[in-house]
């Protein structure tokens, strides 16, 4: 019963380390820096900038929800395997 209980403390200690951890500006390691500036551009973009994914590698979602079955049209690449 006392090796459970230690198991559970030891959990919920686990759990709660987990749980915090430090929220401060990024900043490159010591004896590294940023990347380059991109071609063409005069300043340097920050990590916060660099780290945003751009549009394109993560476009919107477009869920369009269909109220009733619909036929499928005919598809002209859907062609049986040859033999």
């Amino acid at each position: 019963m006392r090796n459970f209980r230690t198991l559970i403390l030891l959990a919920a200690l686990g759990t709660a380390l987990a749980g915090c951890g430090a929220r401060r500006e990024l900043m490159p390691l010591k004896g590294h820096s940023l990347p380059p500036a991109p071609f063409g551009r005069e300043d340097k973009p920050g990590p916060d900038v660099l780290l945003t994914p751009p549009v394109q590698a993560k476009p919107q979602r477009n869920i369009e929800l269909r109220s009733r079955s619909e036929d499928r049209e005919d598809d002209p690449f859907d062609l049986p395997p040859e033999e």
